[in-house]
This record gives structure tokens, C-alpha cells and sequence, in this order.
């Protein structure tokens, strides 16, 4: 009878360390996961914090007065007082060069 009993604490001993050594491993595979989901994040913050601040950038930019002229004369094709506007015609015949 005490082999049987040395038998079951033996098996029972075995088993709870399987199950043990199996959790622990899945809970090493799960906090990599996690801690590759949070680099990620991580990445993806500092990818939208550098957005975030050339958009400030461009706001502070546009709303500063070389900002408003950049504007207007370069994106709106808009003419300064006192400039001069020439336009260019193209006659039948003439062509542009090929670049």
C-alpha cells in the first residue's frame, strides 16, 4: 500500500508541475505579444506626434503674414498690388519644348 500512495503523490507532484511549466509558457508567449502590440503603438504614436507638429507648423506658418502672401500668390495664383502680370499666349504653331 505505501508504494501506491508514494505512486499518486509522484503522479499528482507531475502533473501540477506540467501544468505549470505549460501556463508559464503561454504566458511568456502572450506578454511578447503584447509587448509587440504595445512597440507598435508605441511607433504609431510618435508617427501621428510628428504629424501633429508639421501641422502645427503649417498653421502657424499660414497664419503669419509671409504665410498669407505664400498663399495667396502661390496656391491661388493671386497678384500683389503693384506686380505686374504677364500672360503668355501660345499662337498656333508654336510649341513647347519637350522636356
Amino acid at each position: 500500500m505505501p508504494k501506491i500512495r508514494w505512486l499518486v503523490v509522484y503522479a499528482a507532484t507531475t502533473f501540477i508541475m506540467a501544468v505549470t511549466i505549460v501556463t508559464f509558457f503561454k504566458e511568456v508567449g502572450r506578454v511578447e505579444r503584447l509587448a509587440d502590440a504595445l512597440d507598435a503603438k508605441v511607433e504609431e504614436h510618435a508617427e501621428l506626434m510628428r504629424k501633429n507638429q508639421e501641422l502645427h507648423e503649417k498653421i502657424v506658418f499660414y497664419s503669419s503674414p509671409a504665410g498669407m502672401e505664400y498663399a495667396a500668390t502661390d496656391l491661388y495664383n493671386l497678384v500683389r498690388s503693384g506686380d505686374r502680370l504677364f500672360i503668355i499666349e501660345l499662337v498656333s504653331g508654336d510649341r513647347l519644348p519637350k522636356q
